[in-house]
């Protein structure tokens, strides 16, 4: 039997290796167009804020480690350009441009997501930050360059993340959106909290700022605005993501929400002998009970082991998601899980939502400071729809109390009741 994987990166890789391990004789094949395979992509940016550590310190596996230990034929330098369905077959090219063909009897595309960048001329000059050699190409530049000044278009979790990384590495950081607001899903008054602060590092932003184009100017760039322009030694482009679903689509699977590719509960395309994994399928809301696209590692990685349990039966149905999130913004940090109040409302919910702001620890113990947190519950059923959390101490170990709460579909007079770790130097 054949198992053929698009793609070395989290689910991918992750599936391959249980595979391996469940079915000792399979024959399994990876295809990777690029040369990284299994690495942490969530610490780029903290690697680029240290000049001194190597981008491939961020490699978890090399691609030779899964050959010789694991024995799977890992091909780096495949992309793959279609898949045949009614053959049975995926083709592609080398990068010698020679044509490959593969049969499979099990398929897994695990392509994960892509930037997404502005429709704007001059474009290809951001750079973005989302596979390995996107770390190395704007670490190298950062240092041949000297780079004093960058400009982020996006607010978002990378482009916050890179906010820091830049300004510790005492590079100036101007950042730019369309948007009116940062961090949209926040209630107002949290969001402000870390807009503070983010002005309080000297972080220039202009929100609401429709962005015309990008110019060459020396070695850098212009982004050229409507009422101004912001020079740049380093333009990056942290806009978003979108799910790598083309291949799919092309060889006629079913999309779903945000074009991710469409996955049952054992991560089955349309197809059942094709599976999707990662950040190009989509997933279940555990409140909502419908398809979402939310690209996270936790569910990129159980997705992939999910795969290799469910290849010739059902074995594992995957839970759906929350959308638990945390990140750091300077010494913030931001969490969220469920539902914002406006999710919930779209969702057909009657919300109901309720802001404190209260201490980490007990008021005399060192270390005590404000966590500033956002319910929301539904006014007709009593049930718990998520959280936001933001503050200095204590923020990501909370949001997961409440992503359990989540997942065990509890009512907020329940959580309520849960019966927390409690002493005066942690709560």
């Amino acid at each position: 039997m054949k198992f053929v994987v698009i793609g070395g990166d989290a689910a991918g890789m992750s599936a391959a290796s249980r595979a391996r391990r469940l079915y000792p004789d399979l024959e399994i094949t990876v295809l990777e167009q690029g040369h990284d395979v299994s690495y942490s992509a969530c610490s780029m940016p903290y690697n680029i804020a240290d000049p001194d550590t190597p981008m491939d310190d961020l490699v978890v596996r090399t691609a030779k480690e899964f050959i010789e230990k694991h024995h799977i034929r890992l091909l780096t330098g495949h992309e793959v350009t279609a898949i045949h369905p009614d053959k049975k077959q995926v083709t592609g090219l080398t990068l010698k441009k020679d044509s490959v063909t593969f049969a499979y009897d099990k398929l897994l595309i695990a392509t994960g997501a892509v930037p997404t960048m502005p429709d704007l001329p001059g474009k290809d000059r951001l750079m973005p930050l989302k596979q390995l050699e996107h770390g190395r190409r704007i670490k190298d530049v950062i240092q041949k360059n000297k780079v004093q000044k960058a400009v982020i278009l996006g607010m978002g979790y990378i482009a916050l993340e890179m906010c820091e990384a830049l300004t510790e590495l005492g590079i100036q950081v101007t950042m730019v959106k369309p948007g009116p607001r940062l961090l949209p899903w926040l209630p107002e008054k949290m969001a402000e909290i870390i807009q503070t602060h983010l002005v309080e590092k000297k972080i220039t932003l202009h929100m609401g700022t429709p962005i015309r184009r990008i110019e060459p100017a020396g070695t850098g760039s212009t982004i050229v605005c409507d009422d101004l322009n912001l020079d740049a030694d380093l333009a990056i482009g942290a806009t978003g993501v979108a799910p790598c679903s083309g291949l799919a689509k092309d060889a006629g699977l079913r999309l779903g929400v945000s074009d991710a590719i469409q996955v049952d509960p054992y991560l089955r395309t349309s197809d059942p002998d094709i599976f999707a994994a990662g950040d190009c399928g989509d997933a279940i809301h555990v409140v909502t009970g419908k398809p979402v696209w939310i690209p996270l590692a936790l569910r990129a990685n159980r997705a992939g082991w999910a795969v290799a349990d469910n290849l010739f039966k059902e074995n594992n149905a995957l839970q759906g998601v929350a959308g638990t999130a945390v990140f750091k913004v300077f010494d913030l940090a931001v969490a969220r899980t469920g539902l914002t109040f406006s999710e919930a409302k779209k969702a057909g919910f009657d919300p109901v939502e309720n802001q404190i702001t209260s201490l980490s620890r007990a008021r005399w113990q060192p270390g005590a400071a404000k966590i500033h947190v956002n319910m929301v519950g539904d006014r007709r059923s009593g049930r718990l729809l998520g959280a936001q959390i933001t503050g200095t101490d204590g923020v990501a170990h909370r949001i997961n109390a409440v992503a359990v709460a989540l997942h065990a579909t509890m009512s907020v007079a329940d959580f309520i009741q849960t019966d927390l770790a409690y002493a005066p130097p942690f709560s």
